[in-house]
């Protein structure tokens, strides 16, 4: 294993759980391993319902709203 793999498990060992599982479940997409569908709780299925009615409403932001979001978290 290298060096950099193993920093960053040291890394991801310190997350949550569900976050742990995500960043493997990537990790082994990414190395050729099919992964199972994510099965959404009822709130995240009800928050993407939602989401795709605004999508289909036109609901969208705008490009300064956009702007707006990526300069409030530094980029």
């Amino acid at each position: 294993m290298t060096r950099l793999l193993e920093q960053a498990f040291s890394k991801v060992a310190t997350l949550p759980d569900a976050e742990q599982d995500e960043l493997a479940r990537v990790l082994l997409e990414l190395a050729g391993v099919e992964q199972p569908p994510i099965q959404l709780t009822a709130e995240e299925d009800a928050d993407l319902a939602e989401a795709e009615a605004e999508v289909s409403r036109g609901e969208l932001a705008s490009a300064e709203e956009v702007d707006a979001m990526w300069k409030k978290h530094g980029r």
